[in-house]
């Protein structure tokens, strides 16, 4: 009777430390790291067993019997890891000692140590078994009392008649009673901090959640305002384009009619001088339509590429034939440079390049007043990671109004670049830049601009050898 007094003392202390510990963990630890939620583990399981320990039963003056196995057994059913169970039994095995050296302290000490690598064992079953968690309980608690009788009957120091007829029966069915009972006590704490647990991952998902919200809020409002400045800018792109075909479609229909009414007074110089404004605005008219039509065939993925042999010298003599005029005419001086390690033959679109570079050279021309434009021809290695690419480089560079460091993200943007106030005052729809970036991509090059505000602009068509 006196093993169940104490058993049940021992069950009312084990009761009042784990409540304690559930108040120290919702009010300290919830929020600490995973490890020091572990260690705070195995310091409480291996302070319960020496507790009990203390206040177990003392059969002579080594002997102690208590019920030092139980936080063990809780620690398998709660934190089914086997190095923590380890380390809780062969701790709680140690705290023996502090009764005193001797040969039932030591007998102690292996039956928890032994029982900890036991419980270890179990520990991997209870996670990984589909049984239910109550048959789960009732095994790892009969399994570790009937080891912990049998450790006894082995190592202990009682002997076998007194300990199987007079002690273990009334021991090994008390432990596994309060044992039981102490389980479903512990049950309701286990639960209630499994639902705190599962409070705090809420909290902490609705926290990432509404971070989440914020920053797609964010990313809302500034592609509303591109949008913004997309359908801005689209107008003014309009409005420009619309001023640009009138102008030559005014040209053609008026003097054209002007030819028709005065037909037999017109002198043949004046005849010839309103045919040529025709000729020309005709020509400025279909510059336009086929700006527009690129556009639209670059953006469907269906303008065709033919890359052929192309003669890299015969390129300045071409540019050089329809600048070298137009930029005399401003005033300006006009360049051709090309270094001697330039390739004479390339591979690529010949129609295209040498697209790219006129609507390069005449944005030069347009945009600069006095100085000089140039057209120089290099080659150039970059590093790409352990490959090294070799470049045709050609570089426009003018004198001229330059380009604002903020505009330079979007000037090769369709629409965006078309600023109303630039195209009134220099003429032009302003897609030339775009239809340029997109074709040198598709040549499998890339553009690049350097330029300040009054400062000139130099832009580099990089085409791959």
């Amino acid at each position: 009777m006196e093993y169940l007094k104490i058993f049940f003392v021992n069950t009312a202390l084990l009761i009042t430390l784990a409540y304690l510990g559930n108040l120290i963990y919702k009010n300290t630890i919830t929020y600490a790291p995973e490890q020091v939620k572990k260690l705070s583990w195995v310091l409480v399981a291996i302070f319960a067993g020496w507790v009990s320990s203390f206040f177990g039963y003392r059969l002579d003056e080594n002997v102690i019997f208590d019920l030092r196995i139980v936080p063990l057994i809780i620690s398998t059913l709660a934190y089914p890891q086997p190095f923590i169970l380890i380390l809780i039994g062969v701790g709680t095995g140690i705290t023996r000692l502090t009764f005193g050296v001797n040969e039932a302290a030591m007998a102690g000490v292996i039956n928890l140590s032994i029982l900890g690598f036991v419980c270890a064992g179990l520990s991997l079953w209870v996670s990984r078994s589909a049984a239910s968690l109550r048959f789960k309980r009732l095994t790892v608690i009969l399994i570790v009392n009937l080891i912990n009788a049998v450790n006894i009957l082995i190592f202990g120091v009682i002997p076998d008649r007194i300990y199987l007829t007079e002690i273990m029966p009334v021991t090994l069915s008390g432990g596994l009673v309060l044992s039981l009972l102490f389980a479903l006590i512990i049950r309701d704490f286990q639960l209630e901090l499994m639902r705190n647990g599962q409070i705090v991952r809420a909290n902490e998902l609705l926290s990432s959640q509404t971070e989440e919200l914020h920053k797609n809020k964010i990313v809302l409002e500034e592609r509303a305002k591109q949008l913004m400045l997309a359908s801005q800018y689209k107008s003014e792109f309009l409005a420009t384009m619309s001023h640009e075909l009138r102008t030559p479609l005014n040209s053609i229909i008026n003097l054209s009619q002007l030819i028709e009414e005065n037909r037999d007074s017109l002198s043949s110089e004046e005849t010839g001088e309103y045919a040529g404004i025709i000729h020309r605005s005709g020509e400025d008219l279909l510059l336009l339509i086929n700006d527009i039509l690129d556009l639209s065939k670059v953006e469907a993925g269906k303008l065709d590429i033919n890359k052929e042999d192309l003669s890299v010298s015969e390129i300045p003599e071409l540019l050089a034939l329809q600048f070298s005029v137009a930029a005399r005419l401003k005033g300006l001086e006009f360049k051709v440079t090309q270094a001697a390690e330039v390739p004479e033959i390339i591979h690529s679109d010949p129609q295209r390049v040498q697209q790219i570079l006129r609507n390069l050279l005449a944005n030069a021309v347009k945009f600069t007043t006095e100085g000089s434009i140039s057209l120089n021809i290099r080659t150039i290695e970059q590093k790409d990671g352990a490959l090294l690419r070799r470049w045709i480089v050609f570089d426009v560079q003018d004198t001229g109004i330059g380009i604002a460091p903020e505009k330079h993200d979007i000037i090769f943007e369709a629409f965006q670049q078309a600023d109303a106030t630039i195209g009134r005052k220099y003429g032009g729809t302003g897609l030339g830049l775009s239809i340029s970036n997109d074709l040198a991509r598709l040549l499998g090059g890339f553009i690049t601009l350097h330029s300040e505000e009054q400062q000139g602009s130099r832009f580099s068509l990089y085409l791959p050898l």
